[in-house]
């Protein structure tokens, strides 16, 4: 996103936080909510562009918001729309990213609240690894000619029990309405908002073994040492990893090519 659009996103951001602060408020719902208006704003493209239309007064554009949503959801879901077409947007589409990020927020903001969190971050992060290692799983669950009807059904046999209510809930959202994304790319993002929730960093550690649970407490505090924040691992078993251990944070992959961070990971590990 461009200036205008982050900083019309930071906003949103602080309004949801200080609205889910706020335990009185159902968060799952909120989400359900900013789900639907997401997809609302993804079909109808000239509603977009009028919110988003530079030339057209901020309160003006939250009037016509409100007139649209209230009644079909809450209020506090319509207090946070009109806020956010109030600002200035760069693009109509980033208004849409920004509504269904904040929809993904507040889904993980009630697993937080639920003491799920954890265990979130770890289906998402093993949903992913799943659909990478069946290529069958994941054309059905990427085809266009798939219905969603087809594609929910298939997400509830695979996630329905076994999953927290929140994975799957979001699960299905970004495989029933990718909006142009890739699979892999949507799991990330998510994998992202559920580590920013505790101001955490996510790192997928691939090792030819399985971590001992010592091992990869000595792993994140030397990572969290190097990148100055907490980090939540996501773990992977490759026998195929030389040196027996690989790290990606973000675009940084922990490897030969940085050796010396590497080196000192590893060294803690042996402690």
């Amino acid at each position: 996103m461009n200036g205008a659009s982050r900083e019309a996103l930071a906003a949103a951001r602080e309004r949801l936080d200080a609205l889910t602060d706020n335990t009185s408020v159902d968060a799952a719902k909120l989400a359900e909510e900013l789900a639907a208006v997401t997809a609302l704003l993804q079909r109808e493209v000239s509603l977009r562009r009028v919110l988003t239309d530079p030339s057209q007064v901020g309160e003006a554009k939250a009037e016509l918001a409100g007139r649209l949503l209230r009644g079909q959801v809450g209020g506090e879901t319509v207090d946070l729309i009109s806020g956010m077409v109030r600002s200035r947007w760069s693009q109509s589409r980033d208004l849409v990213d920004s509504v269904e990020e904040l929809a993904s927020t507040a889904d993980l903001t009630a697993a937080q609240r639920s003491g799920d969190l954890d265990d979130v971050e770890d289906e998402l992060f093993r949903f992913g690894r799943i659909v990478a290692s069946d290529k069958e799983l994941r054309a059905a669950l990427t085809s266009r000619s798939a219905s969603v009807a087809a594609k929910s059904e298939l997400l509830r046999s695979l996630l329905g029990g076994k999953a927290r209510p929140t994975t799957e809930r979001l699960v299905v959202r970004l495989v029933t309405q990718p909006r142009g994304r890739s699979l892999e790319a949507g799991l990330e993002s998510l994998s992202k908002l559920a580590a920013e929730r505790r101001d955490r960093m996510v790192a997928v550690v691939t090792s030819a073994v399985l971590l001992s649970d010592q091992q990869k407490q000595r792993l994140g505090a030397a990572l969290a040492k190097i990148y100055g924040r907490p980090m939540h691992l996501n773990l992977d078993v490759d026998p195929t990893v030389l040196g027996g251990i690989a790290v990606r944070v973000g675009d940084e992959v922990i490897n030969g090519t940085i050796a010396e961070r590497l080196e000192e990971a590893t060294r803690r590990m042996a402690g």
